[in-house]
């Protein structure tokens, strides 16, 4: 078909590009290696778990590795989905979009709580939680960083970068440990408020 023809039916541009598809051509970068597009981590109870506080420590533990993992990977998240396997054999499942796609602890762990406290479990006796990241895309797709009058959160987005360093040098959840002189521990101002 002549592209005169195409390009009067389908529109300039509509045209010219799918007559160039048609023909094979193509100027678009091949994607060789496609990024995941959800992540999940679990954690199962050897035994059934009524405590709540122990709960949701284990929950916060899940989000802080899940959101370490995702900003890794240089991706975003826009979504969560919690699951929890009862004793009984009997799956929950809550999924929440967040407000804004991130990849920040801080963000992933306020929707995570907020899942747990909508499935309002009283005394269940919980065996498993998985929590899933779903919706994953590249951080250059996601929206920019405004910044925010809370310089405690500011602090807090600060940090993670060294956050994530110590976790990749000595493992998740484990703290270097050093002696510090005394009169040689400086705490910046932000800090103390």
């Amino acid at each position: 078909m002549d592209e005169t023809v195409v390009c009067r039916i389908l529109g300039g541009k509509a045209g010219r590009t799918l007559r160039a598809r048609a023909r094979g051509q193509d100027p678009r970068a091949v994607a060789t290696q496609k990024t995941p597009e959800s992540t999940s981590e679990s954690f199962g109870f050897d035994r059934d778990m009524y405590d709540p506080v122990l709960v949701r420590a284990t929950l916060l533990d899940l989000t802080v590795t899940l959101a370490d993992r995702i900003r890794t990977r240089g991706q975003i998240t826009q979504g969560l989905t919690l699951a929890v396997r009862l004793a009984g054999g009997a799956t929950a499942q809550r999924t929440k979009r967040l407000p804004q796609p991130s990849a920040h602890t801080e963000d992933l762990r306020t929707g995570t709580l907020r899942l747990l406290d909508a499935m309002a479990f009283q005394r269940a006796r919980i065996r498993r939680l998985t929590l899933t990241a779903e919706d994953l895309r590249p951080t250059d797709e996601g929206p920019g960083t405004q910044l925010s009058l809370d310089q405690t959160r500011e602090m807090r987005l600060r940090l993670e970068p060294v956050i994530d360093k110590l976790n990749a040098r000595y493992g998740p959840g484990r703290r270097a440990r050093r002696r510090v002189p005394e009169g040689e521990l400086r705490i910046p101002t932000p800090l103390l408020t």
